[in-house]
């Protein structure tokens, strides 16, 4: 059973180190800064959850040092901009790029 749970550690370990390489090695961000970013992008998400006039399923969001980027489709004015106003309203959010088209 130890074993199993070493492997599991280590293969948890090694995913990290693949997906945070990658960004660290495009030099487009540190680590420390790519975790921020995944922190910020998981509450704005998590938000959009709790929020019933936000389809979190329609509305992609991408975070890279600290600018959190809006995407995808809403379905008014209304929705887009609260979208917008929880994702400014989230710690550690810089900026916000807002990419949502609204489609009736």
């Amino acid at each position: 059973m130890k074993i199993a749970h070493a492997l599991l550690a280590v293969a948890a370990t090694v995913s990290l180190v693949q997906l945070t390489g990658c960004a660290v090695a495009r030099d487009q961000q540190t680590v420390g800064a790519y975790v921020d970013d995944a922190t910020i992008t998981t509450r704005v998400k998590a938000r959009f959850a709790e929020d019933k006039t936000v389809s979190a399923t329609s509305i992609s969001v991408e975070t890279l040092n600290g600018t959190v980027q809006l995407s995808g489709f809403a379905k008014s004015n209304a929705e887009k901009s609260t979208a917008e106003n929880i994702a400014k309203a989230t710690p550690g959010a810089k900026a916000v790029r807002n990419d949502i088209v609204v489609r009736p």
